[in-house]
């Protein structure tokens, strides 16, 4: 099973999928840590570079039977295609999740009031957050509200959209 949460700085991604985890006992993958590890080598330009480990990360996981569970912006189409390639490659499960909270003066609190937990990491302001490219989704994925629905509410909906197991 793969689980790629998607959305916005701020919008409540990495809330929910940590609440998530313990119910999968899944394998965490957080794209921030990834490039902030990048970022700490040296590397300047780490966003695709980032997200080909995870996905590297994600294929050895898979293969090995274990759940996945990806906690990324995932802005572009490119992205997006590659987890569906991955989890169809590999014969697995795929849930698309796009987190994003509809209440832009919550969303706008968040960012500015967020406490970082990756070493090192820089917040985006708020206005690279209301600039940032998200393209629009080929196919709607399951999207969640955290504006509306608590990080438990919300993992039920995920937990009730699970596809079936391989």
């Amino acid at each position: 099973m793969l689980i790629v949460f998607s959305g916005l700085p701020g919008s409540g991604k990495t809330t929910i999928a940590r609440t998530l985890v313990p119910h999968l006992s899944a394998t965490y993958l957080r794209i921030d840590s990834i490039e902030q590890g990048l970022r700490d080598a040296g590397l300047s330009e780490v966003g695709k570079g980032g997200y080909q480990i995870a996905l590297q990360l994600a294929k050895a996981n898979l293969a090995l039977g274990n759940s996945v569970l990806a906690d990324c912006v995932n802005p572009l189409a490119e992205s997006r295609l590659a987890w569906r390639q991955l989890a169809d490659g590999l014969g697995v499960g795929l849930l698309d999740i796009e987190v994003f909270c509809g209440d832009p003066l919550e969303h706008r609190r968040r960012v500015e009031t967020r406490q970082l937990d990756v070493p090192g990491l820089q917040a985006p302001d708020w206005q690279s957050v209301q600039n940032h490219e998200y393209q629009a989704w080929a196919s709607p994925p399951l999207r969640l509200d955290s504006a509306r629905l608590s990080p438990e509410q919300a993992v039920a909906v995920i937990l009730a959209n699970l596809p079936a197991r391989s």
